[in-house]
């Protein structure tokens, strides 16, 4: 096993988890980085909030899409793709802590990401990242664990539902709306 220090060495930044907002009165998402950035649209729904809005500045993408589901952890995200940039996954899961408020959502990225490619596929992405978080003291090992445990959760839901997002969600009285591009 490698020594964390070496990858510290070779110029890989380990980050803490990302942090983001989501004003809904003043239709705004804070990112990572504190840029505020303008909603199209919010929609709340008793089990989570939908999200649209422009993507400026980025050459892969020019708009997303995204629902935080708290009951699951994750966070289920339609990238619409630049030309010459599209990605052979029609979703992308973020796991973490989605905490929902009257006026502002928050969140909490714990590392781990599903790519899913509709009625073929799901792949876990950034275990390498989690773990250099735990042991790096940035995330709580219990934390760390109840990622895991979702996105398990998550990847044998997909599959056990032909890796239909939607078929799987529905168990849990969830239907997801996405703009048509």
């Amino acid at each position: 096993m490698e020594d964390p220090a070496a990858s510290l060495k070779r110029g890989e930044a380990i980050h803490p988890p990302k942090h983001e907002t989501f004003d809904l009165l003043a239709r705004t998402n804070t990112d990572p980085k504190g840029i505020v950035r303008a909603v199209d649209e919010y929609v709340v729904q008793p089990w989570g909030l939908y999200l649209a809005r422009p993507t400026p500045g980025r050459a892969q993408f020019h708009y997303l899409e995204s629902w935080l589901l708290p009951s699951l952890g994750l966070r289920a995200t339609v990238f619409h793709y630049n030309p010459g940039h599209e990605r052979d996954h029609d979703y992308y899961l973020d796991v973490g802590e989605y905490t929902p408020a009257q006026d502002i959502w928050r969140s909490e990225d714990h590392y781990l990401d599903i790519e899913v490619s509709t009625g073929s596929a799901a792949r876990l992405a950034d275990v390498d990242e989690l773990l250099d978080a735990v042991r790096h003291g940035l995330l709580a090992a219990e934390v760390a664990e109840r990622a895991v445990t979702r996105a398990v959760d998550a990847v044998d839901g997909l599959a056990r539902n032909g890796y239909e997002l939607q078929r799987w969600l529905t168990a849990y009285g969830m239907e997801l709306h996405w703009r048509e591009t």
